[in-house]
């Protein structure tokens, strides 16, 4: 097997979910809801947890405030047995990241989200001698690190790529606008890119996934993972492509399915698994999330991804 080990570049931040949300309440009135939670959250965090419960060796490099939130965060990583011995506390004012997860009654999110620390986030954060000794590097949550957007992230995966890591980028909305300003560079480094198929319609003003494959490929990118929701999934590069549909199963929360999926497609990496069979985990990956509330209680085991596929007619 391949050395599985796996380093995570990106946003950390807590989850305070609440479900069901129907209606917000007018200025002054409160309404009802019958969960609310705290979880770690961040598409980093995220990938990272349900890396490591799919069997990869994973690190996380970001930055957190000296507050409640950001302890609460690092012991979690530190629970789950990631390697944080690179991620910061900052020594500023700022506030650990934040997002208020607003679940509605069919699974599907909205988000208030406060950048916080990630926005002081920058190249010179990252030790490149700890990122060499990986054999996978993924950057999460690329446009809401302003700091590190742009032409800094293109020359973390242009050192990558030199010292012979596979790259991988997973995008987050750019209320900004930006979008294909800050990523162009990146692009040509770019091993594996696995957006949602909302945040690739914007970065390349295609439609259709096709279209949006083939304009990342012509940029550069060597292969395009397209998550689509309700529609499954699609993966595509220069030679195959193929198309998941999705899974016929009791819809919990969708919150962290992107990054789920993010982390099966690289666990298939790390264990050399086909092009089809990384988009078939990421997958199974990504709706295996949904069934339960928070961004990674779905997955327990790599184990339980696989008889989970079984039911559902999927064999590695």
């Amino acid at each position: 097997m391949a050395n599985k080990n796996v380093v995570c570049i990106g946003i950390i931040a807590g989850d305070f979910l609440v479900k069901p949300v129907e209606k917000m309440p007018e200025k002054g009135k409160l309404v009802l809801v019958d969960r609310t939670e705290l979880h770690i959250g961040g598409c980093a965090a995220n990938t990272a947890i349900v890396l490591k419960k799919l069997g990869v060796d994973v690190a996380v490099i970001s930055k957190v405030g000296n507050d409640n939130l950001g302890k609460f965060v690092l012991d979690k990583l530190r629970e789950e047995g990631i390697n944080i011995s690179r991620t910061m506390v900052s020594d500023s004012m700022t506030n650990t990241s934040g997002t208020s997860v607003l679940i509605h009654s069919d699974g599907e999110r909205s988000f208030i989200h406060s950048i916080g620390t990630n926005a002081e986030f920058k190249l010179k954060d990252i030790d490149v001698d700890f990122v060499n000794k990986f054999s996978i590097l993924h950057i999460a949550g690329a446009l809401l690190m302003p700091g590190f957007d742009g032409d800094p992230m293109a020359e973390t995966f242009k050192r990558a790529k030199e010292a012979g890591l596979t790259t991988c980028l997973d995008t987050a909305w750019d209320s900004s606008g930006k979008w294909m300003k800050l990523l162009e560079k990146s692009l040509p480094y770019v091993d594996y890119f696995l957006p949602s198929i909302e945040e690739a319609r914007m970065i390349t003003g295609k439609d259709a996934p096709e279209d949006i494959a083939s304009f990342l490929l012509s940029r550069g990118v060597g292969n395009v993972g397209l998550k689509m929701g309700g529609e499954g999934s699609f993966i595509m590069n220069s030679s195959e492509q193929h198309r998941f549909k999705a899974l016929d199963i009791e819809v919990s929360d969708t919150t962290g399915c992107g990054d789920a999926y993010a982390a099966g497609f690289i666990a298939g990496l790390a264990r050399k698994f086909s092009f089809e069979k990384c988009g078939m985990l990421a997958n199974l990956t990504g709706a295996k999330i949904a069934t339960s509330i928070g961004a990674t209680s779905g997955v327990s085991s790599f184990a339980d991804i696989l008889e989970f596929g079984r039911k559902h007619g999927y064999i590695f």
